[in-house]
């Protein structure tokens, strides 16, 4: 294996619960991007109109956020981890299941806030429990769990694709007009911004002829394994109730010995063995706590905010790029024709999953900080080249790849970077996870309203100006780092700044 043994140990360790975790980041996305492709034919499920059903989209993210805050109260023990992954990633199976039986826009709605509050808990647990187990090995395993987000977000179009309608799934007598206009109709909507669209008129009431119940149900099998697997782990570690006896020994004398020996790239000694600290990885109301703040420099809250300000602008980017580079492309002063504008999204969800997997190798040799550093000043570039080159279709095309590699591992990547700072006592992972949650929500909503009002070219500028904070946050970041108290050998300290010696077996504790 291209990694030491002592990494190679703990992965062999611990390979069903990452591989639990991997699986249910496949779940979330799954069921993240189904919902732009098949809008249409759900509008016509629902005999709704455009705007009505993009309120299906807001619904989705804003609960999506909900949970995110929320997953945190599932923290405190393994079981209660392992339990809210069961119920989120049945629920989401569940949701595939059902939502072809929605024929009413508020109906829907429902069902998807309810998909989105399984997701929000899913992204926040899944992260955490990985942090929990490798801590200053995480890096590597976090890129791999945001590969498979990536993979399931490029799967479930695929699955959907031939089962959408090509000609309008309203038949009545305006449907001929409507159906040429269908693709372009598809692409151009966005969460709860349906901007120019307002002018074509769909067809509300007819014969509804949509064969996409079919792509659900297809879902929802494939999702089906996600939720036996974290059962099979939760069986595994004798916590459902039948099966509750002692565990396992969890490692062998020779394995222990292994983990247990210290090396140079360990900053924190394993000499003593203490058991890790309640505190941290708290929910987002409990990490507000004034108690949480006792014996806290600012330097602390510090590097919470700036690490959430920097993936709220980066998120926000893949929000409102993917929404908005097919508007943007097939308007002046590119008029990009409609089909070929099309694969845009798919290629720069394409590439960010292609960075997502050349990241799991570069992670292991490459320090979380350089890779974030690099994220963030590769996006500057690639949209101050897209400015500059912006009636070029051929750089379009080029500098979305290039901004979907750079934007890949800048999730993860400052998730462990932060971490590390903190030496894994804060709040890092919750805080971060909800900034990146609200920041593609709000910039995808706040850059529709201002390409409405100043046009297509807007939406460059806007980038430019989201990747200039992005930069300018971190930078904020790594100074707020060297001011960040360094770790201390005396075990009586228990400030936030100034963490106990944890336990750095890997051992999946309960």
């Amino acid at each position: 294996m291209w990694w030491d043994e002592r990494v190679s140990a703990r992965f062999r360790r611990n390979l069903q619960p990452t591989l639990t975790y991997w699986s249910v980041f496949f779940s979330f996305g799954l069921c993240i991007a189904f919902l732009g492709p098949t809008l249409l034919d759900l509008r016509c499920q629902t005999q709704s109109s455009l705007s009505q059903i993009t309120w299906v989209f807001f619904s989705q993210q804003f609960c999506l956020l909900l949970g995110s805050c929320l997953g945190g109260v599932f923290k405190r023990t393994l079981a209660q981890s392992l339990f809210a992954l069961f119920a989120s990633s049945l629920a989401i199976s569940l949701v595939f299941a059902i939502i072809p039986l929605c024929h009413n826009v508020v109906v829907l709605a429902v069902v998807m806030a309810v998909a989105g509050l399984a997701m929000g808990c899913i992204d926040t647990i899944s992260n955490m429990q990985l942090v929990k187990i490798y801590q200053k090995d995480s890096a590597i395993f976090l890129q791999a769990l945001h590969f498979f987000v990536g993979f399931g977000a490029l799967l479930s179009p695929l699955i959907a694709d031939p089962f959408l309608s090509d000609t309008n799934c309203i038949l009545s007598n305006s449907t001929a007009n409507a159906s040429s206009n269908l693709p372009h109709i598809r692409k151009s909507l966005v969460p709860h911004h349906p901007g120019n669209l307002s002018h074509y008129d769909l067809p509300m009431k007819g014969m509804v002829v949509t064969r996409v119940s079919y792509a659900f149900w297809i879902m929802a099998l494939i999702n089906l394994p996600v939720p036996i697997a974290v059962f099979f782990l939760l069986y595994k570690e004798r916590m459902v109730p039948c099966f509750n006896s002692s565990s396992h020994p969890l490692l062998s004398a020779d394995e222990l010995a292994m983990e247990t020996r210290p090396t140079e790239k360990d900053d924190l000694s394993t000499s003593v063995q203490r058991p890790q600290a309640a505190g941290g990885h708290d929910d987002l109301f409990g990490c507000c706590q004034s108690k949480n703040f006792r014996g806290a420099s600012y330097t602390y809250f510090a590097v919470h905010i700036t690490g959430a300000l920097v993936l709220f602008m980066t998120d926000g980017i893949v929000g409102e790029y993917s929404g908005f580079v097919y508007s943007y492309a097939v308007e002046e002063p590119l008029s990009v024709v409609h089909k070929v504008a099309g694969y845009l999204p798919s290629l720069f969800w394409g590439f960010i999953t292609l960075g997502r997997l050349i990241s799991i190798p570069i992670s292991y040799r490459m320090k979380p900080a350089t890779m974030v550093f690099i994220n963030v000043v590769g996006v500057l570039i690639t949209f101050l080249l897209l400015l500059i080159f912006s009636y070029s279709v051929v750089f379009l095309f080029v500098g979305t790849a290039s901004l979907g590699l750079f934007l890949s591992s800048t999730f993860p990547s400052m998730l462990a970077y932060t971490e590390d700072i903190l030496q894994y006592r804060g709040c890092a992972t919750t805080v971060l996870v909800t900034g990146a949650g609200i920041g593609e929500m709000v910039l995808q909503l706040l850059v529709g309203s201002i390409i409405h009002d100043r046009g297509s070219y807007s939406f460059l500028v806007c980038g430019m100006i989201f990747g200039g904070l992005a930069f300018t946050f971190y930078a904020f970041l790594v100074f707020f780092h060297r001011m960040y108290p360094k770790p201390s050998s005396d075990p009586d300290d228990a400030s936030p700044d100034k963490p106990a010696i944890t336990d750095d077996t890997g051992q999946y504790q309960r």
